[in-house]
């Protein structure tokens, strides 16, 4: 796996390579005069090239604005450079070892469980902070620290689609849905936003926490201690003095930004909710209702920025971390530092999706698809299995889920829209597949952070002892996960606000 992975090009080559691919079949399409004509239409849609006049024309005039426009930027920028002051200031920091700190013995693999599945609001910070503080935490309760730290991967790994909390993630994968289904405009759907799974994500949280605690307390911890594992840093010729650890216990200044920062928080959901509540508000839609579409639903993103900002800038006030504006402009800055990989990655993601919209190659592939799957009768729940499958598979590969998403969706979220399935749902089902697998792939970077802080208590510790560790949560996460999306599917029930399953 790791053999195959290391030969896959880098995202960006990946995607200009496929790029190249799509402007060449395009063009010997565009020249066999390849048509389609979506369900529901009778306009008969011709496939164009991009190696033509009008393809060259329209890629020179456009290349900003393909870029630019790339959805999910109008989402994900403003809620990384809030998330960026609630991480900075220290307040998610705080709240995460608060949360572990008050932990009972009993409670901590649970708590280790939720919270690494919902520390995926810090981003790929998650994967540093949340595995040794658990690690930390299990040892000061006479537990095994290396169950905590293996355990806290796990959570943080393999439920990193989800999470308790609206995050950057959501707002990614919701700008990727709805710009592919630009290759269906006549098709109605609902558009897709940052809370259009919340639901889901909220079950999922709380079903994928519980069973990642459930294996720790009772199939990991005892392994640990069944081949016995220390519970020390082991001694070598070649240890290095342990640096400095993050203590689970707040000091009382900082427990007094945290408690600020919180009613702060508070506060600002009281306002929101009375402005939003209030009769005649401008934010109800014209039936004076909030669903399936209204002007608070397309103030997602505002509403979430506003809950990170006012965390981060109370507990800064409060801690000291911010005294003036600057600091907060720093804390921004730097937010967008971090995700200065993505948005180069987002340059030739926004070419290839839009010349995949462009060329009509992403409709005429979802009418053909759809036709197949209805042609050999795979429509129903079974094909959505089969397309989480699907993109598992590609996870043990593909580690961005930028990256995957963008490939998966420009096919798959308009072909299963003609079967019937709002894009949101399709969203869902890839979540399922996009995180359980990430945590036994080589290729995920972060497997050797992990490593490393594992070998300081077995030195003699490789890939495969980490993978075969972390191998009982994947299955049982991937199980659980498509057991709920079936419940849901079969229920009908919605996964967000004004966000259903079927159209």
């Amino acid at each position: 796996m790791e053999k195959l992975g290391n030969k896959l090009p880098t995202p960006f080559s990946l995607f200009l390579i496929l790029f190249l691919i799509t402007a060449l079949v395009s063009s010997i399409m565009a020249w066999m005069n390849v048509s389609v004509i979506v369900p529901g239409s009778e306009e008969e849609l011709f496939v164009k090239g991009l190696f033509t006049a009008e393809g060259l024309v329209w890629l020179t005039t456009n290349l900003g604005a393909n870029y630019i426009g790339f959805p999910p930027l109008v989402t994900v920028l403003p809620i990384l450079l809030a998330v960026g002051i609630a991480e900075r200031s220290g307040m998610l920091s705080a709240l995460i070892r608060k949360l572990f700190g008050s932990a009972k013995k009993f409670v901590l693999p649970y708590a280790v469980g939720v919270i690494g599945v919902t520390a995926s609001v810090m981003a790929d910070a998650a994967f540093v902070v949340v595995p040794p503080l658990a690690a930390m935490v299990f040892k000061a309760a006479g537990r095994h620290p290396v169950a905590g730290l293996l355990g806290g991967f796990a959570a943080v790994g393999a439920g990193y689609s989800t999470a308790l909390v609206p995050t950057s993630l959501d707002a990614l994968f919701a700008g990727i849905t709805n710009a592919v289904m630009q290759t269906l405009p006549g098709i109605e759907t609902t558009e897709v936003n940052p809370v259009s799974n919340y639901y889901f994500n909220i079950a999922s949280s709380i079903v994928l926490g519980v069973l990642c605690g459930f294996i720790i307390d009772k199939v990991l911890e005892p392994r640990m201690w069944k081949q016995k594992v220390t519970t020390e840093y082991a001694v070598t010729e070649d240890s290095t003095p342990a640096t400095e650890e993050i203590s689970a216990t707040l000091s009382p200044q900082e427990n007094r930004a945290l408690a600020v920062s919180l009613w702060a928080t508070l506060f600002a959901a009281i306002i929101v909710l009375i402005v939003v509540l209030i009769p005649n508000s401008p934010w109800r839609n014209e039936e004076g209702a909030f669903l399936p579409k209204s002007p608070l639903l397309s103030s997602v993103v505002f509403i979430v920025c506003l809950f990170f900002v006012v965390m981060g800038v109370a507990y800064g006030k409060v801690l000291g971390n911010i005294k003036k504006m600057d600091d907060v402009v720093e804390m921004m800055g730097d937010s967008i530092k971090d995700m200065i990989g993505f948005l180069v990655l987002a340059f030739i993601l926004g070419q290839f999706v839009a010349l995949f919209n462009w060329t009509g190659i992403g409709t005429w592939t979802a009418v053909q698809g759809a036709a197949g799957l209805e042609a050999i009768g795979l429509t129903g729940f079974p094909a959505i299995l089969a397309f989480i499958i699907l993109a598992s598979c590609l996870n043990l590969l593909i580690i961005s889920g930028s990256a995957m998403w963008t490939l998966m969706a420009a096919v798959f979220v308009p072909m299963f829209a003609l079967l019937g399935y709002e894009p949101s749902f399709i969203q869902a089902a890839f979540r399922v597949g996009d995180s359980a697998t990430q945590v036994i792939t080589p290729l995920n970077p972060y497997m050797i952070v992990i490593l490393g802080l594992l070998k300081r208590y077995e030195p003699e510790a490789g890939l495969g002892t980490l993978m075969s560790r972390l191998i009982p949560f994947v299955i049982p996460f991937w199980l659980a996960w498509a057991i709920l999306l079936a419940i849901w599917f079969y229920a009908d029930l919605p996964l967000g606000p004004g966000s259903g399953i079927f159209l």
